[in-house]
């Protein structure tokens, strides 16, 4: 710390307690943020809307619904049922379905940009009117996302969107109509009957 003190004692004890102080905040952080998060991905299943724009790269928005490993989404051109072991991967312009295992990124080629395993952070939040923000920062020589903030709701610890910061650039993802539970496994079992016009591609193993 820069400011002198008239006594040598006054500096360990202050620092002592500026310690205490970011330790605790960063163990509240992860707490908050652990139980946002078990809401969305926990063996409950969940559902929710999101809308993302990356200028000049990436814009969407659709549903998507979890539970444990598994995982649907429904955009306007793109939909995807993965039952935790294969992922069909339907293409509505292109009239296809394309198999994939669980967890191949060739189905997605912006999505090893957006890894994200929750240990690689460290945390801190502060207060907003917004809600709760969760500061994440990536430790060193973590790859895909480096920084990101996430917006939760004070009263139903709900995401409300996520600022996330890859490279050069942040973008948000706004989030509603989020709901925890009651997600029936049928959820993720792809209807083949519904696309059995479409040109079949089985990529699994590559």
């Amino acid at each position: 710390m820069r400011i002198k003190f008239l006594s040598l004692l006054i500096l360990p004890l202050l620092s002592i307690s500026c310690i205490a102080a970011t330790s605790t905040n960063a163990v509240q952080a992860r707490k908050l943020f652990d139980h946002t998060y078990n809401m969305v991905f926990g063996p409950q299943g969940s559902t929710l809307h999101y809308d993302v724009n990356i200028i000049g790269i990436l814009k969407v928005n659709g549903s998507i619904w979890y539970k444990g490993k598994k995982s649907k989404f429904v955009e306007s051109r793109y939909l995807s049922w993965n039952d935790g072991t294969k992922d069909y991967w339907v293409d509505l312009k292109k009239k296809t379905v394309t198999l994939y295992d669980a967890n191949s990124e060739r189905k997605d080629k912006y999505s090893s940009k957006f890894t994200f395993f929750p240990d690689d952070y460290n945390y801190s939040w502060e207060n907003s009117n917004e809600g709760y923000v969760i500061n994440l920062t990536a430790r060193k020589s973590v790859k895909g996302i480096k920084h990101a903030k996430a917006i939760i709701d004070k009263q139903s610890r709900a995401p409300k969107y996520l600022k996330i910061k890859v490279l050069w650039f942040w973008t948000t993802i706004n989030i509603s109509h989020f709901k925890s539970g009651n997600v029936s496994d049928e959820t993720f079992k792809f209807p083949a009957d519904k696309y059995k016009s479409y040109a079949f591609y089985d990529k699994r193993g590559q």
